[in-house]
């Protein structure tokens, strides 16, 4: 046991702590926090100090073919490479701090570096890409100690669109609280946010889309809010949150942002031009212009900062309207802003060296702070990041911070109870998929209506089996705008470790899976019998399972590739090539053997190969089947116009001829020869079957991938 000395107000409190505490297994990973017992909460303020934060980005500015052409070789080569080894400095050497308790608001105009500097502080900028250095309580801040006691709200408004105002929010709570609250304690967390943001009025109002109205945008704007500080963060960093919105609305979430920062918590966020009203809710200002710290200190300070500088502000006049129009002005001056920049250093100087002249003449002893992992116990002992938790509840967790807050199984289980709730109060377009897949088996029932056993039906049964595998793997494109929908969604909530990405493909994967088997019976039952395919009962469940099969495996490759793309209308693109590219090298229209060499592989990777091989063989494998009888050997030849007399005659002689019976009653051609010339002769129907099956789970494991590295919301 040791003790550590603070000074609270001139009063010495020793804070103990245990360093041998044991460390508590659990079933996910944490984030340790151990070697630290506080016996009772304590003022422990944070602050979140960065110095120096200098990010330069590289430019490609494009290349005029005019200036190509009129310049010569020589520099035609010095300008392509001074434009390849060209740099722009977004943060130029940017330092400032920001308090518990207080918001800062980083202003500027567009372009300045706003939205950059946010993400330098939230962590969302690659590694070393980014130069200097943030600290909070005067420690660096592990990225994933940092994503656990903060959360960053995203300029857009991303939310599922069929959820209520209260449903949204429990779902967070579910998300971002940790089991060991109970149902109840979640719900009374909830309803007491809801308070606090002011949408009791709205709590059983859906959030809404452009074909569903719902809440206001101040309302949605609000809510974002209240899904990223369910959990009491320390940090909170917020993208613009009045952008859109009327001034009221602007307000009204300032003003709810004020609350949060006076609850223990620090506020940052970036804002183009507040309102006087809103001005007056902000406790410090950090003027950026192109890239580089201007003024940052509070509001009250910028009119003598003004001043002192040479540029007296008038009375009456907007101070931040002021500030900017000056700005501007000295960014279109030869020198540019190099002498406010300089002079806020030196002005910055001053206020520092005031401070420290303050403070040691007023503390009668130096000040001794805790150490970060302290602090953060001692901020989970008031309740930050799992508010609404009783005291023993905060002592758990004051051991160890979770990475996250609940195992997989609670994860999957909410994702999938969100997906169901969200999507069945948009029962069109489940209703129209249904409806489309039931037309086209209906027309397909029709055309091929019970198909009998001559040499034409061998032709018109190919002909249906590619055509409806084709169609089960062309419905699944529906599935496209899915997770392009919710991309955005579930990069913001993994982002800050709100649940995990592998929770997220297997909530995915069931929640599919009845819609899945549902369109599989429909279309196997309306095909099966109206065409009247061979195999009766066993024949059907095979050809069932085939189809369900062929909808996972397509389901599952549309998610992959929902995945990579950046927009519906690429992945429709994509989509539609690589399903004809399927379908031609399927063996419809051109069997194994035909197939160049150097296109074979398409053959074996063509999802569209196995199942319709699979069907072939489910309807084709009964040797008993005739299909080319007697005379009906000349069907598909010049000499089908005979007279039956003349082909019997012709029959006879071959018989003669080849020195075996052959007569009207001989079989030429049963269901197995029919497989050999189509090729189909190396897998069987259920290795087909479980090829199927196994390049759905594939393509949900490269699904993870894709999330794993194409959801690090980092700026390289």
């Amino acid at each position: 046991m040791s003790g550590v000395v603070q000074v609270y107000d001139g009063r010495e409190e020793i804070v103990l702590s245990n360093l041998d505490i044991q460390e508590e297994t659990l079933v996910h990973q944490t984030v340790d926090i151990s070697g630290v017992m506080i016996t009772e909460p304590r003022s422990v303020p944070f602050v979140l100090s960065f110095s120096n934060l200098t990010y330069c980005v590289k430019v490609f500015p494009k290349i005029s073919i005019s200036n190509l052409c009129g310049a010569s070789r020589k520099q035609t080569i010095f300008k392509s490479e001074s434009m390849l080894s060209r740099t722009k400095t977004v943060l130029d050497n940017v330092s400032g701090e920001a308090r518990e308790g207080e918001i800062l608001a980083i202003l500027g105009a567009s372009g300045c570096g706003k939205s950059t500097l946010m993400d330098a502080l939230a962590n969302r900028i690659a590694k070393g890409s980014l130069k200097g250095t943030v600290t909070l309580n005067n420690e660096q801040l592990e990225s994933r100690l940092l994503k656990v006691i903060s959360a960053y709200v995203m300029q857009d408004d991303l939310l599922f669109p069929m959820l209520t105002v209260e449903e949204t929010l429990m779902f967070a709570a579910e998300f971002r609280l940790p089991r060991t609250l109970t149902k109840s304690k979640k719900r009374l967390r909830v309803q007491t946010l809801i308070d606090q943001l002011g949408l009791r009025n709205a709590a059983n109002t859906v959030i809404g889309d452009e074909g569903h109205r719902g809440v206001s945008g101040g309302e949605r704007r609000r809510v974002s809010i209240g899904i990223d500080i369910i959990h009491d963060p320390i940090l909170l960093f917020l993208d613009e949150p009045t952008s859109g919105l009327d001034s009221t609305s602007a307000y009204m979430v300032v003003k709810v942002l004020q609350r949060i920062a006076k609850s223990g918590s620090i506020v940052i966020m970036s804002v183009h031009q507040p309102s006087y009203r809103i001005l007056g809710l902000l406790d410090q200002l950090l003027f950026l212009s192109r890239g580089q710290t201007v003024y940052s200190s509070s509001p009250q300070n910028l009119p003598r900062f003004f001043t002192d500088f040479g540029l007296p502000m008038p009375q009456n006049e907007d101070i931040i309207e002021f500030a900017l129009d000056r700005i501007r002005e000295l960014e279109a001056t030869p020198g540019g802003i190099r002498s406010l920049v300089e002079f806020n250093r030196a002005w910055q100087g001053m206020k520092i060296s005031r401070r420290k002249t303050n403070i040691y003449v007023n503390s009668p002893s130096p000040l001794h702070e805790l150490s970060l992992k302290e602090a953060i116990s001692a901020s989970i002992l008031r309740g930050k990041l799992v508010s609404g938790a009783t005291s023993n509840d905060i002592s758990r967790a004051s051991v160890l911070v979770p990475k996250f807050a609940n195992p997989i199984w609670k994860e999957i289980a909410v994702l999938a109870k969100r997906s169901v709730t969200n999507s069945r109060r948009m029962p069109k377009l489940f209703g129209v998929r249904v409806g489309a897949l039931m037309t086209t088996a209906f027309i397909f029932a029709s055309v091929f209506w019970n198909l009998d056993n001559t040499p034409k039906s061998i032709q018109e049964r190919l002909g249906f089996f590619a055509f409806a595998m084709y169609i089960t793997f062309n419905s699944c494109v529906d599935d496209l705008p899915v997770f392009l929908h919710e991309r955005y969604i579930f990069m913001r909530e993994t982002a800050y470790n709100a649940y995990r990405r592998s929770s997220y493909v297997v909530a995915h994967a069931i929640v599919v899976l009845p819609t899945l088997v549902l369109l599989a019976a429909l279309f196997a039952s309306l095909t099966f019998w109206g065409v009247g395919l061979d195999g009766g009962l066993s024949g059907f469940l095979y050809y069932f399972l085939m189809m369900l099969a062929s909808f996972w495996a397509g389901s599952s490759f549309v998610t992959l590739v929902s995945g990579v793309v950046p927009n519906v209308i690429l992945g429709y693109t994509v989509m539609v090539a690589i399903l004809a590219y399927f379908t031609l090298f399927s063996g419809f229209y051109m069997t194994r053997e035909r197939i160049p060499e150097y296109w074979i592989w398409l053959h074996y990777i063509s999802l569209i190969k196995f199942s319709f091989e699979a069907v072939l063989q489910n309807e084709f494998e009964n040797g008993n089947k005739c299909f080319v009888r007697g005379v009906e050997i000349f069907d598909n030849s010049p000499l089908v116009g005979l007279p039956n007399a003349i082909k019997m005659s012709l029959l006879e002689n071959m018989s003669n001829t080849l020195g075996m019976p052959i007569n009207g009653s001989t079989c030429f051609t049963t269901g197995p020869d029919i497989l050999k010339q189509r090729g189909v002769t190396e897998l069987s129907k259920w290795n087909c079957l479980f090829v199927m099956v196994a390049w759905g789970f594939l393509f949900r494991i490269l699904f993870y991938f894709t999330l794993l590295l194409g959801s690090k919301n980092k700026r390289s």
